[in-house]
């Protein structure tokens, strides 16, 4: 009963307090969530067998059977824990009547509504259990109309665990350990925070069930605070950030790499340095504003260090050991103001200084189309004069911006929201100074060009100083593209109905632009059968890959990242109005 109290908290449930062991068993053998469904591991045979899903949740790396994992709905209207063997069974009762003012949870495909509005069938399963993950690349196991037999995958999660010993002594403070995960978002990677621990009395640490990938390990700053050997009014003591194995910033730190079911040991040691007091005024803050301060090492970016803002005194205070430093504060609002400083901590205090904050100027989106065909089927719109749009591209367009650095300050930005029916204008507000790449979508045609000033922001980065840029984003639409075709051959499918007005595509096609190529990057989702079609691609260069995993980004701005992949890409040229037909093999390296 112990064990089975733990595993229900794990998952999520509410503790019970007062529960007998028989009438417990029954709650677990019986339903869990709701009363629509009732799923059972009984021997009982079903009066209908169209009425029973029957299925197995399996390791997705050994595909040995999971015992003891539960397996709900997407709705959580049921659920229930597998056998032994992996397996189980649920009964689909009759379907409930529904009040004419209840939404019935169902919608249109190609084929009519799914599911049918008298079906109580769900629409795919999950599954879960401690120690295990959602396998990637079979996060769910959708339920076809007419489907009895379904697998889901699970992964056993990767652990870094290990022991942090400040300044080699087993002093019995507790430290805040995070773990940063390497992850790629428009073509750039980007290290973004996981997870936090703070260590137990004896000094050790654990991060489970972690999915596969890159991480960086490091201390948060500790100060010296014992009883028996502080002093306030002396000389202050504590223990600045570590970055695995023994770096002093983010940068420098190791990279480890996790895979499946990965356990991985690691040994962190502060050393105990001198701190001194810090503090910086701030010029041009709208009052009672919020301010978040951000201190990186020499400018590298990175978290581990911090300071406190003090309203009422509209000052920066903290303490900071020996090094060079940047701060950059930003405050929230309509606009949002920014403003950063270095420093220099050298044996002393830091109390000279002021951070003069400048607002966020917007940047204005113009957009010139150059479109030849009157066909808008697009954007569902009617036809029109040929080169005539009947909507303004804010019908048709998004613009957003995504950080072109490791650690871009604040995340994107994207378009202001109309303030009305009548309002076309296109802008964004409130960015932050820094390194942007500008991502455009297009409902109708492609981007042929984008421009700020002189500066081809396909190729490079839009550079956004304090106050924002005067050079608006200029965007260029045409409607000739090239079409691609083709087929993946000998690709392990994912087997997805092709019935359905959706699919979970197991298979991608990259469209991956050469160096100085006029061509954007592109990904195209691959059906059922192994075909891909994709029309309006930009005319250029492009090296072409297929996957078999169903990855959410390629760092393609890496070329020593993508060198990997030139022994089986295809390279091809696409001129405008082309059509090309594509025959290819999925690569080792998607795999």
């Amino acid at each position: 009963m112990y064990n089975n109290l733990v595993y229900l908290r794990a998952i999520g449930m509410p503790r019970l307090r007062s529960l007998s062991a028989p009438l417990f068993m029954v709650v677990l053998s019986c339903c869990i969530v709701g009363a629509d469904l009732t799923c059972a591991q009984s021997a009982k045979p079903p009066e209908k067998e169209s009425d029973i899903i029957r299925g197995t949740v399996l390791n997705g790396l050994t595909h040995q059977p999971i015992g003891r994992a539960l397996v709900y709905s997407q709705d959580n209207r049921f659920g229930t824990l597998t056998d032994s063997s992996g397996h189980f069974e649920c009964k689909i009762p009759p379907p409930r009547v529904q009040n004419k003012n209840e939404g019935t949870g169902s919608f249109e495909t190609s084929i009519g509504r799914f599911p049918p509005e008298d079906s109580n069938r769900p629409y795919f399963l999950m599954a879960r259990k401690p120690g295990f993950i959602i396998d990637e690349n079979n996060p769910i196991s959708l339920l076809v109309p007419g489907q009895k037999e379904v697998t889901i995958y699970l992964v056993p999660g990767a652990r870094i665990v290990g022991h942090v010993s400040l300044g080699g002594t087993e002093i019995s403070e507790r430290i805040q350990v995070e773990i940063y995960r390497r992850q790629v978002r428009q073509g750039v990677a980007r290290w973004i925070r996981a997870d936090n621990f703070t260590t137990w009395a004896n000094g050790e640490f654990r991060f489970a069930e972690l999915p596969p990938g890159a991480y960086k390990l490091f201390t948060r700053e500790l100060m010296d605070l014992d009883p028996l050997t502080f002093d306030p009014r002396g000389q202050l003591y504590g223990y600045p950030p570590v970055y695995f194995p023994n770096a002093i910033n983010f940068a420098s730190g190791s990279v480890i790499q996790l895979s499946a079911g990965m356990t991985f040991d690691a040994t962190l040691s502060p050393i105990r340095h001198e701190y001194y007091p810090v503090e910086a005024g701030i010029a041009n803050l709208p009052e009672g504003a919020p301010v978040n301060v951000e201190v990186s090492v020499a400018g590298q970016g990175g978290p581990g260090y911090s300071l406190g803002y003090y309203p009422q005194l509209q000052k920066i205070r903290g303490l900071l050991p020996d090094g060079m430093y940047t701060l950059e504060l930003s405050s929230s609002g309509t606009p949002g103001e920014s403003g950063s400083m270095d420093i220099v901590v050298k044996g002393g205090a830091v109390s000279e200084g002021t951070v003069t904050m400048v607002p966020n100027a917007p940047i204005n989106v113009t957009v010139t189309e150059n479109f030849t065909s009157a066909d808008q089927s697009e954007v569902d719109l009617p036809p029109g004069p040929a080169g005539q749009s009947q909507r303004r591209p804010r019908d048709y367009l998004d613009v957003n911006l995504e950080p072109a650095d490791e650690f871009g300050r604040g995340g994107g930005a994207s378009l202001r929201p109309p303030t009305g029916p009548e309002d076309g204008s296109l802008a964004i507000d409130n960015i932050w100074p820094g390194r942007y790449w500008v991502n455009v979508q297009s409902g109708r045609g492609y981007v042929a060009s984008i421009k700020s000033g002189e500066t081809d922001l396909l190729r490079h980065p839009l550079v956004v100083p304090p106050g924002g840029s005067a050079d608006p984003i200029e965007v260029t639409m045409r409607d000739d593209g090239a079409q691609i075709e083709g087929t993946i051959e000998g690709a392990p499918l994912n087997p997805v109905s092709p019935s359905l007005g959706f699919t979970r595509v197991g298979n991608l096609v990259y469209l991956i632009p050469q160096p100085e190529s006029s061509g954007q990057y592109k990904k195209v989702n691959v059906s059922p059968d192994g075909t891909f079609y994709a029309h309006q691609i930009p005319p250029g260069d492009y090296r072409v890959l297929a996957s078999g995993q169903p990855q959410l980004e390629v760092e393609y701005r890496n070329e020593e990242t993508m060198r990997q992949y030139h022994s089986e890409e295809q390279v091809i040229r696409l001129v405008a109005g082309q059509k090309q037909e594509l025959r290819l093999h999925v690569v080792a390296g998607g795999d």
